[in-house]
């Protein structure tokens, strides 16, 4: 109930550990305005919300001129990285979409577990192209390889190093009147001084006043006065919306100048023995970033030759596994060669023993040749005399035939004749015996061998002759169908013979 903006304010800073606490204050929300807890009045005599709990907000109110220099502490620099960080992503403070990709790569550095789902971009500049978070991410990354490793506070310093060269990093706006026209401006209050700005233009000022510029500044209820240092410069004079307004401005301007002042004064002891415990300790840890570097470095370099080594170490036991495979491939082939040699040499005695067998057949052929060429020489010859004999035998045929003709002709004419003998025998026989002619078996012999006339005589003659004609041409019929068969018979065993010459003939071809 007693406690004062400070005792709550120095409990805060002791949780963190904080030293540097002329940077940070309080802040809460009254009627839609950040309003700073005032340190000298009690806590419950400001004007602050009526809630149950009553939030407020630790945040830095003033922004150090150069954060390499004044920012000592580690727990400072975080501090600020993550206020500035949070600006920037809320658009508080505008940053282009170049510098907000190089920035969150720090950011990214600067908290372990790499691209989290952490918001790392403005929405504005996730709006303003068309890209994935992919395609975001994949740039990020880009920028992330080319410092990586570096510490977390070193990652901080270097965010914060880039964003206190934005133009609006920690500017306070406040909208003001210049005359009782209301014609609206900007007022800004920074660490450098107080700037005037156009309504619609947070980057340029139109009018800057430097603390080492500024002589008195003061308000009356809504008015507010800027008075230079040269007595002969013009007195700027704007108006407010509010007597809160001003009361901030005043508020901020104090702060920031006092802190301006402070710059450019010897240090106190208390800062002086802070900067040597912040040179201590950043040396100690650049140190210890050495020996971690360089630890890294060598287990680095111990992992890369474990690695060689295994994998060395895998490619010799491959090696040794296709060695060992080659080798029992060897093996194989090693015995399957002797096998297929002794193949070889059993085939090799087969075709030798093959090739004295096909020397002996062709001997045997060529003597076997040599006799079928005499053969064939005494077969032609043979055939030869056989076309004589059957030209012969033809002729011989056709002239027996021709003769067999006419014999049969005249014993054609010699039955006719022996016919009309007879009858004319009968005929006379009637005549001379009449009682006799019936039976002709009972006549004389003398009297059927009597020669009547000169008729009879030569038919007893030719009778004899005819029956002589008779048996000679039987005989020789008999012994032409003789001839006949044999002379078949031989011409068959000439095509038999002729035959088996043209297999053998064919039979030599083949071997040849």
């Amino acid at each position: 109930m007693k406690w004062k903006g400070k005792d709550l304010f120095d409990l805060v800073c002791r949780a963190l550990g904080l030293r540097e606490t002329w940077f940070f204050g309080l802040q809460y929300t009254m009627k839609g305005m950040c309003t700073w807890l005032k340190m000298d009045k009690k806590v419950l005599d400001q004007e602050i919300p009526k809630e149950d709990p009553i939030s407020f907000h630790f945040l830095a109110k003033f922004y150090p001129e150069k954060v390499e220099e004044e920012l000592l502490q580690e727990i400072t620099q975080h501090l600020f990285f993550l206020q500035v960080k949070k600006q920037i992503l809320d658009e508080e403070i505008y940053c282009s979409p170049e510098a907000t990709v190089l920035l969150a790569s720090y950011a990214v550095q600067a908290k372990p577990g790499f691209l989290a789902h952490d918001e790392l971009l403005p929405k504005r500049v996730l709006r303003q192209y068309q890209l994935t978070a992919e395609m975001w991410e994949e740039k990020i990354t880009a920028w992330y390889a080319e410092h990586r490793g570096i510490a977390r506070d070193e990652a901080e310093m270097n965010y914060l190093k880039i964003a206190q060269d934005l133009e609006m990093y920690g500017v306070n706006y406040f909208p003001i009147a210049q005359n009782k026209n209301h014609t609206d401006l900007l007022l800004g209050v920074d660490a450098k001084g107080i700037h005037i700005y156009s309504i619609n233009n947070r980057f340029s000022p139109n009018k800057s006043f430097e603390w080492s510029a500024i002589r008195n500044i003061s308000y009356s209820e809504k008015e507010l006065t800027i008075k230079p240092l040269d007595k002969k410069a013009e007195v700027f004079k704007f108006f407010s919306s509010q007597l809160k307004v001003n009361k901030l401005i005043l508020q901020l301007c104090i702060g920031n100048h006092d802190l301006f002042m402070r710059r450019r004064k010897v240090d106190s002891i208390e800062i002086q023995q802070m900067k040597a415990q912040a040179r201590e300790e950043k040396a100690r840890k650049k140190m210890e970033n050495q020996r971690l570097a360089r630890e890294k470095q060598l287990r680095e370099e111990a992992e890369r030759a474990k690695e060689e080594l295994e994998r060395r170490l895998f490619q010799l036991e491959d090696e040794a596994r296709q060695a060992n495979e080659a080798l029992l491939r060897s093996q194989e082939a090693a015995e399957l060669l002797a096998e297929k040699a002794q193949i070889a040499e059993e085939e090799a005695k087969l075709l030798a023993q093959n090739a004295a067998e096909a020397e002996q057949e062709r001997q045997r052929l060529e003597i076997t040749a040599l006799k079928t060429k005499e053969e064939k020489r005494l077969m032609e010859q043979k055939m030869r005399e056989a076309e004589l004999i059957a030209v012969k035998l033809v002729k011989e045929s056709d002239r027996r035939a021709k003769e067999a003709e006419h014999l049969k002709q005249d014993l054609h004419e010699a039955r006719e004749a022996e016919r009309k003998a007879k009858q004319k025998l009968l005929d006379i026989t009637r005549l001379n015996y009449p009682h006799m002619a019936k039976y002709p078996q009972y006549l004389p012999t003398d009297t059927r061998d009597a020669n009547f006339d000169k008729g009879s005589i030569k038919l007893d003659l030719k009778d004899i002759d005819l029956k002589r004609l008779s048996f000679e041409i039987e005989r020789e019929r008999l012994d032409y169908l003789e001839k006949s068969k044999k002379f078949e018979d031989r011409l068959k065993e000439l095509k038999s013979e002729i035959h088996a010459l043209k297999l053998e003939e064919k039979q030599s071809g083949l071997y040849s």
